[in-house]
């Protein structure tokens, strides 16, 4: 039971990744302002970008560049040794499609606003029947 409790425990990041995502998943259904709904999709991205470096990391990893040698002899490499960069490279772009999204979700808020008065996503549906 003692080692369950510190398996739970070491795995901390994992937790945080998941509260994150709830609470992006529950701003996004739940809220019904327009702006909260993006703030929350906000939060959902970046805890799917957190979740991805944390998984792309490597405890006594070290950086995958090679240095040359003067030795005439060929040298190993064991790719165990190294980081993948992949994950890191892709959740920067990720990073920037996220940046994207919000501002292209915020201008949308604002035409959303300018065209109907409000952010109520209810108030907007009544008007909308009418």
């Amino acid at each position: 039971m003692h080692d369950l409790i510190l398996t739970i425990i070491s795995k901390y990041n994992y937790w945080i990744y998941i509260v994150l995502l709830m609470i992006g998943l529950y701003a996004m259904m739940v809220k019904k302002n327009l702006v909260k709904k993006i703030i929350g999709m906000n939060i959902l991205q970046t805890a799917i970008i957190l979740f991805y470096i944390s998984i792309g990391a490597k405890k006594d990893g070290t950086l995958p560049i090679l240095l040359h040698t003067h030795h005439t002899g060929h040298h190993l490499v064991r790719a165990a040794d190294y980081i993948n960069p992949l994950p890191h490279v892709l959740m920067l772009t990720a990073i920037v499609v996220s940046v994207a999204t919000l501002g292209v979700a915020l201008a949308l808020a604002i035409k959303v606003y300018h065209q109907h008065g409000t952010l109520d996503e209810d108030e907007i549906h009544a008007r909308i029947r009418k």
